[in-house]
C-alpha cells in the first residue's frame, strides 16, 4: 500500500522529491501517512477534497482483500 500512494503522489506533485510515505500497522489498522511539500498541498488534497478522496478510495479498494483496515493520513 505504502508504494501505491507513493506512486499516486508524485505522480500529481511538482516536487516529488519531497513526497514521504510511512506506514505503520497495528493489530487490524494499518495507516499510511503522506506528507508533501506545501506548496503541493492543494494539488494531493484537490478541490473540495476530491482527489484525497480518490486516493483513498483506491487504497481502500487495493486493501480490500486482507483483514485489516487501511487508513491514509495526508499531512
Amino acid at each position: 500500500m505504502k508504494e501505491l500512494v507513493e506512486i499516486i503522489a508524485k505522480s500529481l506533485v511538482d516536487s516529488p522529491d519531497e513526497v514521504v510515505v510511512t506506514e505503520t500497522t497495528d493489530e487490524d489498522t494499518v495507516t499510511i501517512l503522506l506528507k508533501v511539500a506545501p506548496d503541493d498541498m492543494g494539488k494531493v488534497i484537490g478541490k473540495q477534497g476530491k482527489i484525497a478522496r480518490s486516493i483513498r478510495t483506491v487504497v481502500k479498494a487495493a486493501a480490500s482483500k486482507g483483514d485489516k483496515k487501511v487508513i491514509v493520513d495526508i499531512k
